[in-house]
């Protein structure tokens, strides 16, 4: 686990000791990224520095680190699962190498591949590395965007950093994205490449970067996330096939995950994705730790049944309760540690479960990344529920929108005939859909009418045109919902407490086998995940396989109607947000909330995740 900044010099004639304290300044924003160790490297063109958690061996891993006489220059946030097979490839070439870290190997990779070198990595990784031969600054993400990169271009300096609050100091305080924000209030984080601050820029996921002094900067995509059409192939035939590869290659993964100097443990909430994750690690480690959370809220706590798939696997389990009154005391810490503003419900467990993982771990696994790969939400149903409709004339359709439009709300079929009837273009972003376009524009000061949020998912549906609909669903949320929400949720809780998260799943060998499964392997009999399931059966017992979905259920639409009516109120009231929201909307939504008029619970806790953000990085800095 480790946390880079660093800034390419614009003219070499930049003052190297005043560049050198704002390194520093921009190391000490992310310190709780690496609080064993920290180091710089300067020279006249660039300036680096580093922070790292020891996880492997601290003293061959010091960064940053350099290769062939210092002519390459390194910082590495991640982890490279497959550097021992590119190391021997390495040696067999000629190559020497002084420390037994991945680090030093993806270095020395470089120098022999170049760009080419991230096509051959298999883990997660945000890295920079400075050619000093060739005056050429090379930076990457892993395929899945695992690992956080931000950067920003002030007049002729490139600067970077693993989270944006290290960047936030060089601008002028007060600057919001109004693009960013409108689109945050649709999907309830912001979209990359997008951040909330308008200059800086988030590099996606598969995609690496030149720099050359001088010259703006190259982005190019180096991976893509694609499905594999499998039509005429023999049902029976193929689902065997494939269930033994994806084992093998969930096995695989796992264990190499798995490779650490100190203990590692897994995240357990009762779910088939992370019920996989430790029934495998513990064939690995026996005693192995597991930790989960919940509330003491009827229905929404996991930790019972965390607590008898723990049992079944024969493997500790640690669990913890989160009240609403230790939640809002740590509200403000875990909006700070989010970075972005985030108002996915789910970050509240995780940033706690995350908490108590560290007191006895420095690493652990989770299923992040299960449900997109291998088709896990319930709503990846609907496609095979609304086929009725393939079936009624196409001119129809606006007609029978109309009608939706007219039966009032709670009545049976209304939302059938209206998902139905609306192209998928138009009605699916992704697992969360907050504001409509209409209440945004009764919501903000300033809406722009010309930027729906059509804009951003509009690229991806034209890339996916020749996929069926749950794959198109998939691609959708592989490509935004993964990483602009459920990564950037795993990587700033845990980083906030010290603690390395892994994800399994997410690695391009398990891919690789998902792509192929046809969508009717993975939403079949009735279930999502069928050939996942199927795939691990005798791994796991069988209440924990034929498991319902249950995500990280949080009962803010209960707090927001109790133990946090007036901390809402209040943090509405003293928010100095009313330049761009009209708060009697704000308030009119609590309102009807409280005297459960509607279940506005999701756009509240949107506003407020808002709301506590701009306290902080705006107000707070101001």
């Amino acid at each position: 686990m480790c946390g880079f900044v660093g800034c390419l010099h614009g003219k070499n004639n930049i003052d190297k000791p005043l560049m050198l304290k704002t390194i520093e300044q921009m190391n000490t924003m992310i310190i709780h990224r690496g609080p064993d160790d920290e180091g710089y490297y300067q020279d006249d063109y660039i300036s680096l520095g580093f922070r790292r958690l020891s996880i492997i061996d601290l003293q061959t891993g010091h960064q940053p680190l350099s290769y062939d006489n210092e002519n390459y220059w390194i910082v590495f946030n991640g982890e490279i699962y497959n550097y021992q097979e590119i190391r021997n490839e390495l040696e067999a070439a000629g190559f020497i190498f002084k420390t037994n870290s991945d680090t030093e190997v993806l270095l020395a990779a470089y120098t022999k591949y170049k760009t080419s070198v991230c096509k051959k990595l298999r883990g997660m990784f945000a890295f920079v590395i400075w050619d000093k031969k060739e005056k050429v600054m090379f930076g990457a993400r892993d395929n899945f965007g695992i690992k956080p990169f931000y950067y920003v271009t002030i007049e002729d300096n490139l600067y970077v950093a693993s989270e944006k609050k290290a960047l936030m100091q060089l601008l002028p305080v007060g600057q919001i994205s109004e693009i960013a924000l409108q689109n945050y209030l649709t999907f309830q984080y912001v979209p990359q490449p997008q951040s909330i601050v308008p200059d800086v820029q988030v590099l996606m996921p598969g995609h690496y970067f030149i720099k050359r002094e001088d010259r703006p900067i190259e982005i190019e995509r180096y991976w893509e996330a694609t499905f594999l059409t499998t039509n005429g192939r023999k049902r029976k035939d193929l689902t065997t096939n494939l269930e033994s590869e994806l084992r093998k290659a969930l096995i695989d993964s796992v264990e190499k995950h798995m490779i650490s100097d100190v203990p590692v443990g897994s995240f357990l909430s009762g779910g088939i994705d992370s019920s996989i994750v430790t029934a495998i690690s513990s064939k690995f480690n026996p005693d192995l730790m597991t930790f989960s959370v919940g509330f003491d809220v009827d229905g929404y706590n996991e930790m019972d049944l965390a607590k008898v798939t723990s049992d079944l696997l024969k493997v500790h389990n640690y669990s913890y309760i989160i009240t609403p009154e230790e939640f809002m005391n740590e509200f403000s810490n875990f909006v700070w540690a989010m970075d972005e503003p985030l108002a996915d419900p789910a970050a509240i467990p995780q940033y706690f479960v995350a908490r108590e993982a560290s007191k006895k771990v420095k690493v652990v696994l989770s299923g992040e990344g299960a449900d997109e790969l291998f088709a896990g939400y319930t709503i990846y149903k609907e496609p095979n529920s609304l086929r009725v409709f393939q079936y009624i004339p196409h001119i129809l359709y606006g007609a029978i929108n109309r009608l939706a439009d007219i039966i009032p709300e709670g009545i049976k079929g209304k939302s059938f005939l209206k998902r139905g009837s609306t192209p998928m273009e138009e009605r699916y972003i992704g697992n969360a859909k907050i504001f409509e376009e209409a209440e945004k524009q009764k919501l903000l000061k300033y809406y722009m009418d010309d930027i729906p949020y059509q804009n951003v998912t509009r690229p991806y549906y034209q890339n996916s045109r020749k996929y069926d609909p749950i794959t198109r669903m998939q691609y959708i949320d592989i490509n935004l919902w993964l990483n602009g929400d459920l990564l950037l949720n795993a990587d700033r809780t845990t980083m906030a407490h010290g603690l390395e998260l892994r994800t399994p799943f997410l690695d391009k060998e398990v891919f690789d086998i998902a792509r192929k499964i046809p969508s009717n392997l993975r939403v079949a009999k009735g279930t999502t995940k069928y050939l996942l399931r199927k795939s691990v059966a005798d791994l796991l017992p069988y209440e924990v396989v034929h498991r319902r979905k249950l995500g990280f259920p949080v009962p803010i639409r209960i707090w927001l109607k109790n133990e946090m009516y007036e901390w809402a109120q209040n943090m509405i009231k003293e928010s100095q947000t009313d330049y761009l929201f009209h708060k009697n909307v704000i308030f009119t939504l609590l309102e009807d909330h409280y005297s459960n008029k509607k279940d506005n619970s999701r756009k509240l806790w949107t506003v407020l995740s808002f709301m506590q953000w701009h306290k902080l990085f705006i107000e707070d800095l101001a």
